[in-house]
């Protein structure tokens, strides 16, 4: 289970979300001000910190700065921001800040946890980016020789095949649709286009077989369906 740190002045959200946000298995501690969510941050570990932009003694977008700058262990833990303030100006400060993503309130709940579990999986997959290996059961990828490798040796993928995994691979289990897969890719292929990106992946499911890599969702995409390889 994940442990959250909400950092929120709105005492009345807390508990209902914390509710809900057990069934993805989230725990949720709620604080409503900054000197409060550092003592809790020195006491115990969190996975992630959900943070509302404006508040008492100092507001958001100071807190995730100062956050950010300094040295304690807490400084890179993923940080989600929760404003009122929807603007674009205020998300691009909050991202600029060191926020890895900005919702806006109001906002859907299910919206949330899905937000926190593609922040999640990125914060995971980090170490082995910064290697250059990506590990997954029967598969290997390897970003600094683009190549590859499942049982049976190295997989002959085209530029735009290769691209297309390494999107997919980098965030599991998160759906994208065509449009945007069209958008990360064009420039890979000048002729791809919305129905080229069913061909696209149909080309790299047959060249992942057996594997089962990429799975279809019905009306919304694809997404990368390998777990990670045992450590």
């Amino acid at each position: 289970m994940h442990r959250l740190l909400l950092l929120d002045d709105d005492e009345a959200l807390s508990q209902p979300l914390a509710l809900y946000l057990q069934r993805f298995d989230f725990e949720l501690e709620a604080v409503t001000r900054p000197s409060e969510a550092l003592q809790r941050l020195k006491a115990q570990r969190f996975d992630a910190l959900i943070l509302d932009g404006m508040l008492p003694e100092m507001d958001g977008f100071e807190f995730c700065k100062r956050l950010r700058a300094g040295s304690e262990p807490w400084k890179d833990m993923p940080v989600l921001m929760l404003t009122a303030r929807g603007d674009l100006t205020d998300r691009v400060v909050g991202l600029e800040l060191g926020a890895d993503d900005y919702l806006a309130k109001p906002f859907e709940p299910r919206e949330l946890a899905a937000r926190l579990q593609t922040i999640l999986r990125r914060t995971r997959l980090a170490p082995a980016l910064a290697l250059g290996q990506l590990q997954f059961e029967g598969l290997a990828i390897d970003t600094v020789r683009r190549e590859v490798r499942r049982v049976g040796g190295l997989v002959e993928l085209t530029s735009t095949e290769y691209e297309l995994l390494l999107l997919l691979a980098r965030e599991p289990g998160r759906v994208f649709s065509r449009d945007e897969i069209l958008n990360r890719l064009r420039g890979q292929e000048a002729d791809l286009y919305t129905r080229a990106v069913d061909i696209l992946v149909s080309r790299l499911r047959r060249k992942l077989e057996p594997l089962e890599a990429l799975k279809t969702l019905r009306n919304a995409g694809y997404c990368f369906a390998l777990p990670g390889a045992a450590p």
